[in-house]
């Protein structure tokens, strides 16, 4: 398991996915496997910076990876505001674009890219994202 702690800033995203994409492939996972983690791990990142912390360079983002035999868990962890993602409602995919609410299209995605996806949010203790992918 490593640990990696980054500044919670978008130009932090390159060296996440670096870090992350290093562990996944190590993993043994493909390349399809492979780019939905990042994907998935680039999302959350981006909404822990916007909603988490409200914006750029108030926080950490604190990434660790975990190599399984053909599996790769990656745990997200922050001191922002808390969250609850069951309030948040899936996006309407056969609305017309221009109806599509833009909140709920991430977790959507994040959902539906990784295996597993958990979120847990203690008073003190921040809040922690753990995303699992199996090779395919």
């Amino acid at each position: 398991m490593n640990t990696v702690t980054f500044p919670g800033r978008y130009d932090s995203l390159a060296s996440i996915s670096d870090f992350v994409g290093k562990a996944a492939i190590e993993a043994g996972l493909d390349h399809k496997s492979v780019y939905e983690v990042l994907l998935a791990v680039d999302e959350a990142c981006c909404n822990i910076i916007d909603h988490a912390y409200g914006g750029e360079g108030i926080g950490e983002v604190q990434c660790t990876v975990d190599v399984g035999e053909g599996e790769i868990t990656v745990i997200l962890k922050d001191r922002g505001q808390p969250f609850n993602p069951d309030k948040v409602s899936s996006p309407k995919l056969n609305a017309p674009l221009e109806k599509v609410k833009s909140r709920g299209a991430g977790l959507y995605l994040i959902r539906n890219l990784m295996d597993k996806v958990d979120y847990e949010s203690t008073p003190g203790n921040g809040n922690t994202l753990t995303l699992r992918k199996r090779r395919s």
